[in-house]
């Protein structure tokens, strides 16, 4: 835990250092900053914005892969948002003329040198940080069925570090794969032959002895960082496992703030705003995309389909049309579908064919983010197969959402239980950061064409 507060503290350091240092070096070349001055106060605005936008990115964390193509377009992506928000302020709250204009080429050029600046250090140091955490392992300490889930769920996530079983009970070493005892786990601790990335627990286990519970209690204050698994989960992979699901639930902390009225009315006036703006800035695309598909097949521009929103209400949902006309097959949508379209297949790449969305959305039937809204005959289904799954319902369905943006398009009642795990941490943890991080996200994978 230490190691990754200092990390932040140190990537946090060098962003606003290399802020301050670039914009003042920019200025006095452009001679807009006298060379025997040092502008600080004025950069405040700019360094907040630095600093939330690559919070939003995760950009922070230890944990994330900033040597990935993924992490260095949604950073160019976050950067851009804070060069254009920082202008549009200047615009807003300070008065044109002509050393203005100038300030503005300086804000530009500095956030454009800022770029590759702070993306060479974020490699050079996330290289270095999981060299070192690939020398720590995940502990896990549960019934022999918990072990194997959660190494089975690791290997999915591509987790890094070395997982070691450990076994709650006896462990019978005949069985395949082999769990440690938790005394064997503590000797090479305590020996230095051991790092531990953390130590996550099954919750709720009978068989944790009262010796047990205070080793894992002096582990704890010793610094060693220990999770339940339901914790593990949303620290990690920052959704909720379904079997922690029952109906009680959603009475725990963290749900209340979806109801609250004062949240309600922020949302609800956001949405209105945007999606006024969406319609009006994404009219040309959907007059290109008219034609496009007139020219296909000429059928129909526009496909409705009844989906079901917040507290089950059914509602019409518009979208552009990407299937052929005498489409006919299952539910969901395949992996090179041959029913899409040409046309179809890049307007579903670059989400283009959800902008009519947005007439929902002012509408008030839909928001902006929130979980997939789902066709009528999907829902009757997955409510007779999937526990809880009702409580998607607790929230207005959106155009992007949290699931979207973390697991692929689903094409399976598998794909849809785990797609839930998502949509159930976006409803409990809600905010206007993690809202914020969604949009950011969303525009780089409509960017980057990996819609379904």
């Amino acid at each position: 835990m230490l190691i990754r507060k200092r990390t932040a503290a140190v990537l946090v350091s060098l962003d606003l250092g290399m802020l301050v240092f670039i914009f003042n070096v920019v200025g006095w070349l452009r001679g807009i900053i006298p060379a025997e001055e040092f502008v600080l106060v004025p950069l405040l605005g700019p360094a907040a914005l630095l600093i939330l936008v690559i919070y939003l990115i995760d950009g922070y964390k230890s944990r994330t892969d900033m040597m990935s193509l993924d992490y260095t377009s949604q950073h160019i992506i976050a950067l851009a948002a804070a060069m254009l928000a920082t202008l549009t302020i200047t615009f807003a709250l300070i008065p044109s003329g002509y050393t203005l204009q100038q300030s503005r080429s300086v804000i530009i050029v500095s956030f454009l040198v800022l770029i590759p600046a702070t993306l060479f250090y974020r490699r050079v140091l996330s290289h270095r940080f999981h060299n070192a955490r690939r020398g720590r392992s995940l502990v896990f300490l549960g019934s022999r069925a918990n072990c194997l889930d959660f190494k089975t769920e690791c290997t999915k996530q591509g987790l890094l570090q070395p997982v070691i079983l450990c076994s709650v009970s006896e462990p019978d070493s005949s069985e395949s794969p082999a769990l440690l005892a938790f005394d064997d786990v503590l000797n090479q601790l305590k020996s230095g032959q051991l790092e531990i990335e953390a130590l996550v627990l099954r919750e709720s286990n009978r068989e944790l002895t009262d010796e047990l519970s205070q080793t894992l209690i002096g582990l704890y204050f010793k610094g060693v960082p220990t999770y339940t698994l339901e914790l593990f989960h949303q620290t990690y992979w920052r959704k909720i496992p379904l079997y922690r699901l029952n109906q009680t639930w959603l009475f725990q902390e963290g749900f209340q703030i979806a109801r609250e009225p004062v949240f309600e009315r922020i949302k609800r006036l956001s949405d209105i705003v945007l999606s006024s703006i969406g319609m009006v800035l994404g009219s040309l695309a959907i007059a290109i995309a008219a034609v496009a598909i007139k020219l296909e097949d000429g059928g129909p521009v526009f496909f409705r389909q009844t989906r079901i929103g917040r507290n089950r209400t059914p509602f019409s949902l518009f979208k552009l049309r990407t299937m052929r006309l005498e489409a006919t097959g299952g539910a969901y949508t395949e992996k090179n579908d041959r029913r899409i379209t040409r046309v179809g297949r890049f307007l579903r790449a670059s989400r283009i064919d959800e902008i009519p969305q947005l007439m929902n959305v002012f509408l008030g039937e839909m928001s902006l983010i929130g979980p997939r809204a789902e066709w009528d005959k999907l829902v009757a289904e997955y409510e007779t197969q999937i526990p809880c799954y009702h409580f998607r319902h607790l929230v207005k369905p959106g155009i992007t959402g949290w699931a979207q943006i973390n697991y692929p398009y689903g094409a399976s009642l598998e794909d849809t239980l785990r797609k839930l795990e998502y949509d159930l941490y976006y409803i409990r943890h809600f905010s206007f950061i993690l809202d914020a991080s969604i949009v950011l996200k969303t525009i780089h994978i409509m960017l980057f064409g990996k819609g379904r």
